[in-house]
């Protein structure tokens, strides 16, 4: 059984420096692959580096929409790193509107998601979207700007609709830790309702542990706890889902 953790943050100051101990637990639980994902300059240079030093470790670079305030320069200095082959994607990248309320600052990061939409395009890579308490502009803006090689909807918080409207753009469902919670009534609703193949697992590493962890650091070797709980709404053994989910997630990062 291989695990593809879709969405982890190994380039956090928690782990980077214990990055290789981390890799080997979660190793030991089936997770054979990583997606480290960047939200800024350093942070992409970080999961860069990483997916250069570890086997089965890929990265995503790019500005999460509470960190676009950067200079042209600094943006095209990091957009010059995606020929590298270990960049598999765009991310994380979006709109976050719950810690942002200035209508103005909303509209900046709206036209900064469509800019790395069209760079995404550009180098015919996915994207990983961060949408929170955004879903209504999140989907114009990719029914506006269609994504020539799709992309993942991180700890995705939607409604059933939206997510049957996003599947039908290329794009995958990512499940995680809230999968877990005792009160986690919609993502349950939507694991049921959207089809295995257009699922991903991830943990969000360090953040979002899943139960019953939940509150503390998360680790990439809980995703087998996802995994357990996706599997007791689809109803199919362990080893399917994680054969399935995996395939996803291969085909979308091309590895």
């Amino acid at each position: 059984m291989k695990i593809f953790d879709t969405h982890c943050h190994l380039n956090h100051d928690d782990f980077y420096k214990n990055v290789g101990q981390i890799i080997k637990e979660a190793n030991a639980e089936g997770v054979d692959s990583f997606l480290v994902v960047g939200y800024d300059k350093e942070s992409s240079l970080r999961a860069l580096n990483l997916a250069n030093k570890y086997k089965g470790v890929y990265a995503a670079i790019g500005f999460h929409p509470t960190d676009i305030d950067v200079s042209e320069e600094e943006f095209d200095s990091l957009m010059k790193l995606l020929d590298n082959p270990k960049v598999v994607a765009i991310g994380e990248i979006g709109l976050d509107y719950h810690w942002v309320k200035d209508p103005l600052q909303r509209k900046k990061q709206r036209e900064f998601f469509v800019k790395q939409i069209n760079i995404a395009n550009k180098y015919n890579l996915p994207i990983s979207i961060h949408s929170r308490d955004a879903d209504l502009d999140t989907l114009n803006i990719l029914k506006e700007n269609p994504l020539k090689m799709g992309g993942i909807m991180h700890c995705y918080s939607g409604s059933v609709e939206s997510a049957k409207e996003l599947t039908k753009m290329n794009l995958l469902i990512r499940l995680g830790g809230p999968l877990t919670f005792l009160n986690a009534k919609t993502p349950k609703e939507v694991a049921n309702a959207i089809p295995l193949e257009k699922i991903v697992i991830e943990t969000d590493a360090p953040y979002l542990a899943p139960h019953p962890h939940r509150g503390r650091t998360n680790h990439p070797k809980y995703i087998v706890l996802v995994l357990e709980e996706l599997s007791k709404i689809k109803n199919l053994s362990v080893e399917e889902v994680a054969n399935v989910t995996y395939e996803n997630a291969r085909k979308m990062f091309h590895v």
